[in-house]
């Protein structure tokens, strides 16, 4: 068994211990102490601690049962072991979990939701809340009383009680353990709850709980928080992405939503505006190639090679002119290094294009697709005007042959 030292003094940063077991394994160590500080991987929910041992670097932290392992990189040797934990992140770790407590209990105070899910994680946290929906007036009520609770300094201690207790116990939620023993943190007569995680020991250490989005998820509602120097950080650098949009908006950071909000309605005004003159624009393009096609066999041809092309501009061409009568369009567009190509035919023609790409890509190297009307797709720029002749002499085959 291994003694949990984090439980007891989860402030403290180094600790020697003795090997109790040493297994030599995938050229790792994994180390059995009689006591340690360092937290094991997802026990409660929480990250394993990072840190050293001996100076070597900690791969894993793991429990079994009622030991935890210690994984080291290469051969451990020796039975005295000296523990140097990553405060930093114990730190961190410390700040949400209690946090998470804290808003917890808030949600369950106001609103009866229980939390029925929780992680710690490496960037964020999430509570999972049974509780069918969550308003910004909710959220907002949970988030200040949690922070009240925050700020009135509150004492955090935690205990071993034996299971027979728990029902003299307020507990928010029930034990998942079958321990005879149960680990309980409480919050000063505030809430109690079975935990074997590292906690601060005040609230006031937490600094501060931000929630930063809600949605639904698989019938519960998950809130992500932040806590402490964590939710410092994500208000440091909002607060300069919203000073610096201001600047470039003019607009008060009070006032940048606003303002936001109507330069998009603006930009929504000018892109319809955009979108109808470009259209305009095209329809005019389509009545100047309408004059440019010839006829052949009493079939109208319009064979165009464009440079720089924007191949939706060429498809909307196409599905307008294919309103014509007796019409077969090929255009060929050269962008850098790519060569892209676009054939249609009107709607009163017999004639399966799908099966003339299948045709062409069999003589030459093409990729791309569509349907009966029409097809595109692209080749290597150098081939690209064989490719079309291809194209044109299989489609006049065709067409000859009906």
């Amino acid at each position: 068994m291994t003694e949990k030292i984090f439980w007891e003094n989860p402030y403290l940063k180094e600790l020697d211990g003795r090997v109790v077991k040493n297994e030599y394994k995938d050229n790792s160590s994994y180390i059995e102490l009689n006591r340690t500080i360092f937290y094991p991987h997802l026990a409660g929910g929480q990250p394993m601690d990072f840190g050293s041992i001996n100076g070597k670097k900690i791969l894993e932290v793991y429990q079994e049962e009622d030991r935890i392992i210690h994984v080291i990189k290469g051969e451990f040797k020796g039975n005295r072991a000296h523990m140097s934990i990553d405060w930093n992140r114990r730190w961190d770790l410390m700040q949400q979990h209690t946090g998470q407590h804290l808003l917890s209990s808030s949600f369950y105070r106001l609103f009866n939701a229980e939390t029925i899910g929780i992680h710690i994680g490496e960037e964020y946290s999430t509570i999972d809340l049974k509780k069918p929906f969550l308003t910004d007036d909710e959220a907002s009520q949970a988030e200040f009383l949690a922070n009240k609770m925050v700020q009135s300094n509150f004492r955090v201690k935690s205990y071993l009680v034996d299971r027979a207790q728990l029902a003299n116990l307020p507990l928010r939620r029930n034990a998942s353990v079958e321990d005879d023993m149960v680990r309980i943190v409480e919050i000063d007569n505030i809430d109690y709850s079975p935990c074997c995680g590292t906690h601060v020991s005040n609230t006031g250490e937490i600094g501060i709980i931000k929630i930063r989005r809600w949605e639904k998820y698989k019938g519960k509602i998950r809130v992500e928080f932040l806590c402490g120097n964590r939710a410092l950080r994500d208000y440091y650098w909002k607060n300069k992405y919203i000073y610096e949009i201001g600047k470039l908006l003019s607009s008060k950071d009070v006032e940048v939503l606003n303002s936001v909000n109507h330069l998009y309605a603006s930009k929504e005004i000018l892109e319809r505006e955009n979108r109808s003159l470009r259209e305009e624009l095209l329809d005019i393009k389509s009545q100047l190639l309408l004059k440019e096609s010839f006829v052949e066999d009493d079939i109208s041809y319009i064979i165009k090679k464009i440079h720089d092309g924007n191949i939706k501009d060429i498809n909307y061409l196409a599905s307008k002119l294919n309103k014509s009568n007796k019409l077969i369009q090929i255009y060929s567009i050269a962008n850098d290094e790519i060569g892209q190509f676009l054939i249609s035919r009107s709607d009163d023609l017999d004639l399966d294009l799908k099966e003339v790409f299948e045709r062409v890509s069999n003589q030459i190297i093409i990729k791309g697709g569509g349907h009966k009307q029409m097809i595109q797709g692209a080749s290597s720029l150098p081939i690209l005007d064989n490719v079309i002749k291809i194209f044109i002499k299989e489609i006049k085959e065709k067409l000859g042959g009906n």
